[in-house]
């Protein structure tokens, strides 16, 4: 019995999610906290991003270490998405893992993340840039130890009072803002597509600011 579960266990720590060609694995990382308490705020639109991108295709979650991962194939490419378990501040130990685990190269990771200096739903990828202010985004700049990554930030707007930005963050979406989501998160699809069709470049051109 004791050798039955040392063996589920080792083919657990080995199992690969994406073969073939490195240059065709893609990490897509939404950034969100976990359990329900969380699962509807404005903090969490990476997780929301990622989960509607796995329901388009068909994909499964699979709890794993770090995070709960899924793959889809898309014209030849392989994406692994990712939902980290760590919390959003300690969101670089999984991206980390999961790039090593899977020899992913930090050009096809894209870092889907909320952005509180963009207008609701605005669209904008970057390969390089600040944390601006986000905790997600620092913690794997500093896990990395670059801030040379792409990242997907997700626009949830600025609309709060002084003092209230933690409340707003962590806060529930709302009407309106819920009726616009399903077209926003069809467009969040579209620039994840590009990224691994197109590259980085061409979607930077096509999506930014949509």
């Amino acid at each position: 019995m004791l050798a039955f579960f040392r063996k589920l266990f080792s083919s657990e720590k080995n199992k690969t999610y994406t073969e073939g060609d490195p240059m065709k694995k893609y990490l897509i990382a939404g950034l969100g906290n976990i359990g329900p308490k969380y699962q509807n705020t404005r903090h969490n639109i990476g997780f929301k991003v990622v989960d509607f991108l796995a329901e388009k295709k068909d994909a499964s979650w699979e709890t794993a270490k770090l995070g709960d991962v899924t793959t889809v194939k898309i014209k030849g490419r392989i994406l692994l998405l990712l939902k980290p378990s760590t919390y959003m501040n300690l969101s670089g130990k999984a991206v980390q893992y999961w790039l090593t685990k899977e020899k992913i190269p930090l050009e096809n990771l894209l870092v889907v993340a909320d952005d509180l200096n963009l207008p609701f739903g605005t669209l904008r990828v970057k390969t390089k840039g600040s944390d601006g202010g986000h905790n997600g985004l620092r913690d794997i700049q500093n896990v990395l130890q670059t801030t040379k990554y792409n990242r997907f930030r997700f626009g949830i707007s600025d609309d709060f009072s002084k003092g209230r930005q933690v409340d707003y963050v962590l806060g529930e979406w709302s009407d309106e803002e819920l009726s616009k989501l399903p077209e926003r998160l069809e467009m969040a699809q579209k620039t994840i597509e590009s990224f691994v069709l197109a590259g980085v470049n061409i979607t930077m051109n096509t999506f930014n600011g949509k």
